[in-house]
């Protein structure tokens, strides 16, 4: 059997794949625990072509420093029925230099769950790959019901699609 990329993938340019990461609240960081693949939800900052994160002591913190790491980011546009998904590889440190902590407080972190989360790590990616393609069956809306605040709008399924299973 042969798999081939269908036709409406887009492989997205560096630069987009940066400014998605840039306009993400969220991510997900993958890393290696006891040999075994753990993702993590974090809320990320672009920062001179890296990637900032808090943290707090623990797991993630721990399975991150110093070891290779990816982090993905992906989204989905109901006025397009097209999905995006980028991924930067590379290698992950904790900030400890007082100067680059320093800086790194003066950077919009906010983590989404409470609690203390003084520890910054950084990823310094070695790629950065993205796609974009349309999703068979996607739920759209139009861009006046996308856009409306306060539309109690239910979405509607892309011409010619067949509705989920479920």
């Amino acid at each position: 059997m042969t798999i081939t990329d269908p036709v409406d993938t887009e492989v997205l340019p560096t630069h987009e794949c940066w400014q998605l990461v840039r306009d993400s609240v969220v991510g997900r960081l993958a890393v290696t625990v006891a040999g075994a693949p753990e993702i993590f939800p974090v809320n990320p900052i672009v920062d001179h072509g890296t990637i900032v994160f808090r943290t707090s002591a623990g797991t993630k913190l721990a399975a991150a420093k110093g070891q290779a790491v990816a982090f993905e980011v992906d989204g989905y546009d109901a006025a397009t029925a097209q999905a995006w998904s980028v991924v930067v590889k590379g290698r992950a440190h904790e900030i400890v230099d007082v100067g680059e902590t320093l800086r790194a407080l003066q950077l919009p972190l906010f983590p989404w769950q409470p609690g203390r989360k003084p520890r910054f790590v950084r990823i310094e990616p070695t790629t950065v790959t993205g796609r974009r393609f349309a999703v068979t069956g996607g739920f759209t809306s139009s861009p006046e019901q996308h856009h409306s605040a306060g539309s109690s709008h239910v979405p509607t399924m892309a011409v010619g699609s067949t509705p989920p299973e479920g």
